[in-house]
């Protein structure tokens, strides 16, 4: 790649890199696995940047690429048992903000959202991040509408397991 594609790639991973970190808060459950999960994202954002050509954000290209590398190498993990208790999604979403904070509540949160399809995850944080549908669509490659429907169902289905005992 030439010096300033680098540049440019730099400069924006830099100014968005929090989004990976979400990602991997939401995909892994441990440091090191997060700290390799961040390696491989990083890596496949490089790979892609050349091609990047601007039409989305490149936040929501970033989101795109670090979810379905996410995904991709997470899907056949065997699922984790996750201790549930009750804890209220709305209170939570605040506490969100700021991944570095591993209070109850939020631990317990990633505790049930780590117990979710890859697909739900994606969608949670995305909720969690304020995303309107449409963005969430375009980085999931889906119909407004559809993202709607899935999201409605993915809240549904962690509002479940956090309320499961």
């Amino acid at each position: 790649m030439s010096t300033n594609l680098e540049k440019s790639f730099i400069s924006l991973f830099k100014d968005n890199q929090r989004i990976i970190h979400k990602v991997c808060r939401i995909y892994t459950d441990n440091a090191e696995d997060h700290e390799d999960l961040f390696q491989e994202i990083t890596i496949q954002l490089w790979k892609s940047f050349p091609g990047f050509k601007g039409e989305a954000k490149f936040s929501t290209w970033m989101y795109r690429v670090a979810l379905n590398t996410a995904i991709s190498l997470f899907q056949k993990s065997k699922k984790r048992e996750i201790e549930k208790s009750p804890i209220d999604i709305s209170i939570i979403k605040t506490e969100y903000e700021s991944y570095e904070d591993d209070g109850h509540k939020l631990k317990k949160m990633y505790q049930a959202i780590h117990s979710l399809s890859d697909i739900e995850k994606a969608l949670i944080m995305m909720y969690l991040e304020d995303k309107p549908y449409k963005e969430i669509g375009e980085i999931l490659g889906i119909t407004e509408g559809n993202a709607r429907v899935k999201m409605n169902r993915a809240k549904n289905n962690l509002k479940q397991k956090i309320d499961t005992k």
